[in-house]
């Protein structure tokens, strides 16, 4: 394992924050067998010791493709090895190093914004696992080098460009770890089915006790596993498809009001009204009129 690296830190202007995600730090590191770790590049604000670990302002992800080593929180410790990331949080306490018998290689983006707050504090990544495994996974080392040749160039613009790769890497590390907990599973094979089911019957309330009997699976298992696969509940998941097909039906039909709610298997149009409104923030009456074709 060769000794290579490149970081840079980037100065974010208000436009870039305004984007929502900018990034702060790119850069990557052949760390070999028994070097002092952290390496002496990084400015004050993000070397830390092992002794006394360190505390971020920012979020960021460092992706170990090779070798092993450790990572510690304030109340945990976590083994690393290859194909694991790690996810750091503003104002987590943390500290992490190669082991000195194998060294790693780490990839590793800084980024803030108002986007990452709500992705991470209310969102996907609101569990807050620190170590996450992916495994190898070739489009994620492939956005990691497209981030950090941008990084590199500097051209108008690269800031979006990035930022918008990044949120593209989440997406990946989400749905390569959501696959892991479901692949080959007899549940993924009923959420599917459940799925399906759903969108051939839009026409009705679904009762999910029933379905989930239908399906052979307990009824509060069928509803835990649903809302982990799907980030929903099924009755959410049936409604909201429901809801899309009354916006189309709003905007390419001229059925009144009335008849979508009746169509749709609601029980009244004040109740399809009220819940339209819910979801969408407009009434039937307000969505079609903005919609409708000139």
């Amino acid at each position: 394992m060769s000794n290579e690296s490149f970081v840079k830190y980037i100065n974010a202007g208000p436009l870039d924050k305004e984007w929502g995600l900018y990034l702060t730090v790119a850069g990557y590191a052949q760390i070999p067998p028994s070097l002092v770790y952290p390496p002496r590049v990084h400015p004050s604000g993000y070397f830390f010791t092992w002794e006394k670990g360190r505390v971020l302002q920012e979020y960021q992800i460092n992706y170990i493709t090779e070798g092993s080593g450790i990572f510690e929180t304030s109340t945990d410790q976590f083994q690393v090895v290859p194909g694991s990331m790690l996810i750091l949080r503003p104002g987590m306490w943390h500290r992490y190093k190669p082991d000195v018998n194998t060294g790693w290689n780490e990839h590793y983006l800084g980024f803030n914004g108002d986007f990452c707050s709500n992705l991470f504090n209310e969102g996907f990544f609101q569990s807050g696992k620190p170590v996450l495994y992916v495994g190898f996974q070739e489009s994620l080392m492939k956005l990691f080098l497209e981030i950090i040749q941008l990084v590199k160039d500097e051209k108008t613009g690269h800031q979006q460009v990035a930022a918008a790769n990044t949120i593209l890497m989440l997406s990946k590390i989400l749905s390569v770890v959501r696959n892991q907990e479901f692949a080959g599973k007899t549940i993924e094979r009923i959420i599917r089915k459940a799925c399906l089911y759903f969108r051939e019957n839009l026409n009705t309330n679904v009762n999910i006790e029933t379905l989930a009997d239908d399906l052979n699976v307990g009824y509060s298992y069928f509803r835990q596993m649903f809302r982990k696969y799907t980030g929903i509940s099924p009755t959410q998941y049936h409604l909201s498809l429901r809801i899309q097909k009354a916006k189309d039906l709003l905007v390419s039909t001229d059925q009144s009001f009335k008849e979508i709610a009746i169509d749709l298997g609601f029980e009244s149009y004040f109740y399809f009204s009220r819940i339209f409104k819910d979801k969408t923030g407009k009434s039937p009456m307000e969505f079609r009129k903005e919609n409708q074709q000139t």
